[in-house]
């Protein structure tokens, strides 16, 4: 893949061209599905800023998601998430990594349908591997694997619904899940 000029990236002189007015890319998937891994790496090889919207959460909020969540609620956190989702999807330009649930808010979907979206697909088996079930991730404190489980089967059809391209992690370094995003889209590319 042509890496994007990092000066072209930051210029919102171009109505809807990935990196130049918008991101060149959006991550969705499910927690462990290696949004934040396989981000950086994308943007490294793309010579693109990379931004993670939990990232930002927390540095505006000063305290961890997980603190979020107990001190303030989801539904709190939640409202957070859709500020920092639709403040980064008008202002970033580089690959963009969503939080797991970012796209249970029907606002989100449809400020997604006007982006290149890429959905990290992932299975149980893998994503609790990864995400190690951990009390860090709020959602997942209580009977973790059957959470993350239920987590999957519902967010699912909404990662799909945005999703311009589906990209599995299961059993792939994400090395290779990154390789795999970026033959994506130079195939969206080269179709558009």
């Amino acid at each position: 893949m042509t890496p994007v000029d990092p000066a072209a990236a930051t210029d919102p002189g171009q109505s809807g061209v990935p990196g130049v007015d918008r991101p060149v890319c959006v991550l969705v998937g499910a927690p462990g599905a290696g949004k934040t891994t396989v981000g950086r790496l994308l943007a490294a090889r793309l010579g693109v800023e990379f931004a993670d919207t939990d990232e930002q959460i927390e540095r505006t909020a000063g305290k961890p998601i997980s603190d979020i969540f107990v001190d303030d609620g989801e539904d709190h956190f939640r409202a957070l998430e859709r500020a920092a989702v639709a403040e980064a999807l008008a202002t970033r330009r580089g690959v963009l990594a969503l939080g797991g649930g970012a796209v249970l808010a029907e606002a989100t979907r449809a400020l997604l349908l006007a982006h290149l979206v890429v959905f990290l697909s992932v299975e149980l088996p893998d994503a609790a591997k990864r995400t190690g079930l951990s009390a860090a991730r709020p959602l997942l404190a209580i009977n973790p694997r059957a959470t993350m489980r239920q987590l999957l089967a519902e967010r699912r059809p909404l990662y799909e619904e945005v999703a311009d391209v589906v990209v599995p992690t299961d059993r792939i370094d994400p090395e290779q899940v990154t390789e795999t995003v970026l033959a994506a889209l130079d195939d969206l590319r080269a179709q558009s």
